[in-house]
């Protein structure tokens, strides 16, 4: 007998929670200016206990090739990545709508 998900209630291999998480989650891409006027990438909205913010960090410092970090419940990357975040962010399955960029 198949798995239950104690939080739909669907077998595991048919489990909607993480696609509902992705829906729910509002994300804002913005730039920051830091110490000696570095411009750092910080991306907030994502909830921490949906998300490993640490793996979709290092996803997302991998694909923009640039150093970066995630503290606080944010992700922050060294450089301006809001459109090629932006992109990752939609082929990981969030919905472009949810995704404001400033």
């Amino acid at each position: 007998m198949a798995e239950i998900c104690p939080v739909c209630g669907l077998p595991k291999d048919l489990c909607v929670c993480e696609e509902m998480s992705k829906e729910e989650q509002r994300i804002r891409i913005r730039l920051e200016s830091r110490k000696w006027g570095k411009i750092m990438t910080v991306i907030d909205g994502l909830d921490p206990k949906d998300v490993n913010l640490s793996r979709m960090a290092a996803t997302l410092k991998a694909k923009c090739a640039c150093g970066g970090t995630a503290k606080n419940d944010q992700i922050l990357l060294q450089g301006d990545h809001r459109e090629a975040v932006r992109e990752a962010l939609i082929q990981m399955g969030f919905p472009k709508e949810n995704i404001e960029v400033h």
